[in-house]
């Protein structure tokens, strides 16, 4: 997966295109990612105990990672790979060819 956590990425696609965010959690295995702020979701809670009183919270929700973008620099981009001279490897914006 190209995205880490707290990563800059912009939605491309769905109800939230076009806007910003910070990634909060990765989920490579799922091929999604949690963007903060975006793409929320009500959630009724019961309450549990006597003392515990039923609520709805908003939840952020996943987003498949195709359809979201790395934001360098301002703007949306694709992201590549390339190793160094040492041998290490370090991601790579498309359209600038800086570093991430």
């Amino acid at each position: 997966m190209k995205f880490r956590k707290g990563d800059t990425v912009q939605i491309i696609a769905g109800k939230e295109a076009g806007s910003q965010g910070e990634i909060i959690e990765v989920r490579p295995k799922d091929n999604q990612v949690i963007v903060e702020g975006r793409n929320i979701a009500k959630r009724h809670t019961k309450a549990r105990s006597a003392n515990q009183k039923a609520d709805i919270i908003e939840k952020p929700m996943p987003i498949d990672a195709s359809n979201v973008m790395l934001v360098v620099k301002g703007k949306p981009t694709r992201v590549g790979y390339k190793i160094k001279d040492d041998g290490t490897k370090v991601r790579v914006a498309k359209k600038t060819g800086d570093e991430v």
